[in-house]
């Protein structure tokens, strides 16, 4: 893939709207220095230099698809607070629509805060309220998601699970079915904790760890070539047999990823990450650009390539950054 394809490519996304559905996360770093050790206890302590909030969760898969260029609607739930408000005044700055972000009051808005020291994370703290929404909420947000899709206001859905209570089985499966039926591009990046084996699906996006949870195996480590790699072929197969997506991308870390399809053989892209900083938000990064490449005409070994190329640029950065569209470009031309 030239020069002249890849920029062809990131041309399209201009002209392509994607909706997000599910847990929508605002993640808050306090950024400063540890040169000594707490008299109170065993722990660091942390001068404070900074402070910063950005997106995340599927607020940051929103964040990827507006820095490469596409439109976005945005669906899920905030508490009525004030991070609430900032989570939806930042994703609104990016120009996405938030109509479809309601404020509920039986929950806090989902935040998490990372203390870092230098570039070292001392800790995490989260808040957050995991329950299933109200069957109020559910059609609230079902209701908008489809009529945004009758109105062709989105040619692909995602569905960005984070198990803070957003989506259900029966919800996803709704909405899957109802976007596939009207020729919406459909993709999810599942969690562990929901095994939902949805259907219908045109992608599904977990990494390693979540593929072998979700296929009811346990974990192991993944060797090269991909192909003697018997543990994560068995993975592949069942989960593409029990939630029978057109492709399954595998996102494998230092080794890459691996792209299963339907009648054809395991498609392995080697990692192109020069260096890896921090891994937190890399996935929201591939499914943001693989579904924005498939709307682009590509084929599903070319969306793939331009993922793992997204992901490469994104984990050489500390903290969940989007991938910017010339940061793509140059990821292939530089």
């Amino acid at each position: 893939m030239n020069e002249l394809n890849i920029k062809e490519i990131v041309n399209k996304f201009e002209n392509l709207s994607v909706g997000v559905i599910g847990d929508l996360i605002l993640d808050s770093y306090i950024w400063g220095n540890a040169n000594r050790i707490s008299p109170e206890a065993p722990v660091p302590v942390v001068h404070v230099n900074t402070k910063n909030h950005a997106l995340g969760g599927a607020a940051n898969v929103i964040n990827n698809i507006c820095c490469l260029g596409a439109k976005c609607r945005a669906y899920g739930v905030v508490g009525n607070d004030k991070n609430g408000r900032e989570l939806t005044e930042m994703t609104k700055a990016l120009g996405s629509a938030v109509d479809g972000i309601i404020a509920d009051g039986t929950r806090c808005t989902t935040v998490k805060t990372r203390v870092l020291a230098g570039t070292q994370q001392i800790v995490r703290i989260d808040e957050e309220d995991t329950h299933f929404l109200s069957n109020e909420v559910k059609l609230l947000l079902i209701d908008k998601v489809k009529a945004d899709i009758d109105n062709g206001l989105i040619q692909g859905l995602i569905f960005e699970d984070y198990a803070k209570g957003v989506l259900d089985p029966a919800m996803v499966q709704h909405l899957a079915d109802y976007a596939r039926a009207n020729g919406v591009l459909t993709a999810m990046d599942p969690h562990p904790r929901h095994k939902m084996n949805i259907t219908n699906l045109t992608f599904i996006t977990p990494n390693r760890m979540e593929a072998f949870a979700l296929a009811g195996d346990y974990f192991r480590e993944g060797i090269l070539p991909i192909t003697d790699d018997a543990p994560l072929m068995k993975v592949g197969e069942i989960l593409s047999s029990k939630w029978s997506p057109e492709m399954l991308l595998i996102t494998l870390g230092a080794h890459g990823m691996s792209l299963f399809r339907k009648n054809q053989s395991v498609f392995h892209i080697p990692t192109l990450a020069k260096a890896v900083f921090d891994v937190s938000g890399a996935g929201d990064t591939v499914i943001a650009t693989l579904m924005l490449s498939l709307l682009a005409d590509c084929n599903g070994e070319e969306a793939a390539r331009v993922a793992n190329r997204a992901a490469g640029v994104v984990v050489g950065c500390v903290g969940t950054v989007p991938i910017e569209q010339d940061q793509l470009v140059q990821s292939f031309i530089g």
